[in-house]
């Protein structure tokens, strides 16, 4: 498409959590389609526009480590938040050593992929001056500076992702999975789809299929 990215993003750990793991977190095998999308955003977002993630390449070996990391059990209630701002004497405080929980983790290593988006215009929250020729622009001259609003990160905020704008006719680089003709890397999440009631969110999945290294979100059957 004319108004395509494509951005190569790696890094040392990436934890993709399966939502049907409770208690432990399990990643994906590799990166979901709204993780992607996420670190498109942290490089440009506006909001005349969407991005949608076409493709993702696995460039490296699918390789999982186990940890076990220290977390909280729990989280700061929104009502005691909105209690202190009106003036009430509420404590925000968590104490680590009172709700410190130890938790596994099956993590991915060494992580590499090259994300292909594209943007569509939304007419309604466009201001007077934009078009796709600055939308694209502006998210190609902050990817090679390695400019981002925030952080991004690989499934987690502690994975840090390095990016890196893969220029117009320049080659992607190989995928270990080039040679793999497919492999089916079962249901994965596709993305969350929220409705007029801003409660009402719904999940996405659908059936994730490797074909040499590449995933073809496009041809994604959502349920």
């Amino acid at each position: 498409m004319g108004y395509g990215i494509r951005l190569h993003v790696k890094g040392d750990y990436a934890c993709f959590t399966r939502p049907e793991m409770k208690g432990e977190r399990v990643s994906y095998d590799v990166i979901t389609p709204s993780a992607a999308r996420g670190i498109v955003e942290a490089v440009y977002w506006h909001p005349g526009l969407r991005w949608i993630v076409d493709k993702l390449t696995v460039l490296n070996a699918i390789n999982f480590d186990s940890v076990r990391r220290n977390e909280l059990g729990s989280k700061i209630p929104p009502r005691n938040v909105t209690q202190a701002m009106n003036g009430s004497d509420i404590d925000l405080h968590q104490y680590i050593t009172a709700d410190r929980q130890q938790r596994a983790t099956l993590l991915l290593r060494d992580v590499a992929y090259v994300i292909d988006a594209h943007f569509e215009l939304l007419q309604d929250k466009m201001a007077e001056g934009d078009n796709i020729g600055k939308f694209l622009d502006q998210f190609n001259r902050r990817a090679r500076k390695g400019q981002c609003y925030n952080q991004p990160y690989l499934g987690c905020r502690e994975f840090s992702a390095h990016f890196k704008l893969i220029e117009e006719g320049e080659p992607t680089p190989a995928s270990v999975y080039a040679d793999v003709e497919s492999r089916d890397l079962g249901w994965m999440l596709w993305d969350l789809e929220y409705g007029e009631n801003a409660d009402n969110i719904e999940p996405k999945f659908f059936r994730a299929e490797m074909r040499r290294g590449v995933i073809d979100v496009t041809k994604a059957v959502t349920v």
